[in-house]
């Protein structure tokens, strides 16, 4: 298949009929011209008594469309040439379309073809049969692909990676996954993930992909047995199926509330569609495609990348590959072990994003009276409370003191509260610059000593091939810089931050990042009133 050649599988009755009867009067058949969206009039190749059908691609997918005389396009006899309206539909920009018309002067023994004619009644008979061949041809195109083919075509397809559609003699059910309370943004539950029940002894797979909400406590995904455990081997009881086979980020446990049965109707095209693709994405673990797949499915972007097989600017060594992504900081958690799921083994992935770490010191007064568990529980109010004032703030957002403190002081139980110091990293998102090769090979030729030939290919083959920046780290850098006064006018002081009067910069190296709240009870120093 080829640009010009798919629309070939995609002609419908319409059209063809329209092709036969135009060559019947000695008509020209799509005579092809290329579309310039800076020309609005196009010549024919020889004058027309009118325009019988023009056909063309009006987007990336639809590429037969026809338009209409009089609203898209119009023929100007004085000129012989299609001249395109304002307001209609056009075709694409360097795209080809297509035009049937009968010239001025051509001659055919067939003079009738209105409807009821013999010349027309047969001429529909042929284009009936031909528009269903193009229409079998296009379903048998479409067969070839897991994200079209349906229905046995597709168990033919899949069957390629050793998969069969699942009946009803895999038994099914209901697992619910429950939030992990650390984990407040989204949690996204793929197809495909694997649950364990009976100590490993069966092994279960969702059926299909569920989205846990921020704010939801707990899901309830459809199950089906895998492959290995047909029949009554899939039967299990209530709260037998309890472990993650690869744990997910922000899933604190699972189970099925009721057991499983069998009588479930056999796997659908979507499910089956589902399961082969996860089944690719593990064949293709070590590639870089996989592991931007598997950055997407989280939610995220990859924005830059560093491997072994990169240009020398971005080369690491070998098994190591570094991710810079962007992401909330609510689904890193998630991300990370979804790509650590996805990479090959023996490669280690480095995953880092834009994001500057705060730890804010606090003093705060509590009324006299509380226990031990009592002020265990303010001080996680404490925190809960800063978390909550940042997380609306997106990428490049500034953390303003003035507001971190008034959401502190509104914590129920608190007299008075102030922030006495804070601490400002960020992570380690830039390639650390070594040496570049024309650095190196300046210092070797200008430098080096003679060497005999094996040496010189050698050490050249190093400094060509193993120079290289070196790729981020993701570890936290301190960073004091990012902590301003109120204004952003200069770095603030011990007293704007004592008066609240300071801001952090939502910035790694120039690039706009995501400020991360990273504090537990030891940055929290509560005092009881009149002490």
């Amino acid at each position: 298949m080829t640009p010009d050649t798919i629309h070939l599988i995609q002609r419908n009755f319409g059209e063809v009929s329209n092709d036969i009867l135009t060559s019947l009067i000695g008509g020209i058949v799509n005579e092809p011209i290329i579309f310039d969206v800076k020309s609005d009039l196009y010549p024919l190749a020889q004058t027309a008594e009118g325009i019988r059908m023009l056909t063309g691609q009006i987007d990336d997918k639809t590429t037969n469309h026809t338009f209409e005389a009089g609203i898209d396009f119009a023929y100007e006899p004085d000129l012989g040439a299609v001249q395109w309206l304002p307001g209609g539909a056009r075709p694409v920009d360097g795209s080809v379309f297509y035009v049937d018309y009968r010239p001025i002067g051509a001659s055919s023994p067939i003079t009738d073809i209105n409807v009821g004619s013999v010349a027309r009644t047969l001429s529909e008979a042929v284009a009936r049969e031909i528009a269903t061949l193009y229409e079998q041809l296009n379903q048998t195109y479409r067969s070839g692909f897991v994200n079209s083919a349906e229905g046995a075509a597709l168990d033919q397809v899949v069957a390629i990676l050793g998969l069969k559609r699942k009946t009803g003699d895999f038994a099914s059910g209901l697992v619910a996954f429950f939030r992990d309370p650390q984990v407040v943004g989204d949690v996204t539950i793929a197809s495909g993930t694997r649950l364990t029940a009976q100590n490993g002894a069966v092994i279960f797979e969702t059926t299909q992909q569920r989205t846990l909400q921020r704010g939801q406590a707990r899901m309830d995904v459809p199950v089906r047995a895998s492959v290995d455990h047909p029949g009554e081997t899939g039967q299990v009881a209530a709260g037998d199926i309890d472990t993650q086979l690869r744990p997910l980020a922000g899933i604190a446990r699972v189970s099925n509330t009721e057991p499983t049965v069998f009588g479930a109707p056999p796997e659908t095209d979507a499910e089956l569609r589902a399961r082969a693709r996860a089944e690719l994405y593990k064949l293709g673990n070590a590639t870089l495609p996989a592991l931007d797949a598997s950055v997407r499915d989280s939610f995220a972007t990859l924005t830059e990348y560093w491997d072994p097989n990169a240009p020398i600017a971005r080369r690491t060594a070998p098994g190591r590959v570094a991710l810079l992504v962007e992401s909330e900081p609510e689904r890193f958690a998630s991300l990370s072990a979804q790509v650590n799921n996805q990479r090959a083994a023996g490669i280690a992935a480095t995953i880092v994003a834009r994001y500057v770490f705060v730890t804010p010191r606090i003093v705060a007064k509590i009324a006299g009276g509380l226990n031990s568990d009592g002020k265990a529980k303010v001080a996680e109010e404490i925190i809960a409370a800063v978390q909550a004032f940042a997380e609306p703030l997106t990428t490049g957002d500034a953390l303003e003191g003035g507001a971190l403190l008034e959401a502190i002081k509104a914590v129920e139980d608190l007299d008075d509260a102030q922030i006495v110091d804070v601490q400002v990293a960020r992570a380690d998102a830039t390639p650390t610059q070594s040496e570049t090769v024309v650095d190196a090979l300046t210092e070797f030729i200008v430098g080096g000593a003679p060497k005999e030939e094996t040496a010189l290919r050698a050490e050249l083959n190093t400094l060509l091939f193993e120079v290289n920046t070196g790729a981020p780290t993701g570890r936290r850098i301190p960073d004091r810089s990012l902590l301003m006064n109120a204004e952003g006018s200069a770095p603030a002081t011990d007293q704007d931050i004592e008066d609240a009067a300071f801001l952090v910069k939502a910035e790694v190296e120039g690039e706009p990042g995501w400020i991360v709240i990273d504090m537990d009870a030891a940055d929290i120093a509560l005092q009881e009133a009149g002490s």
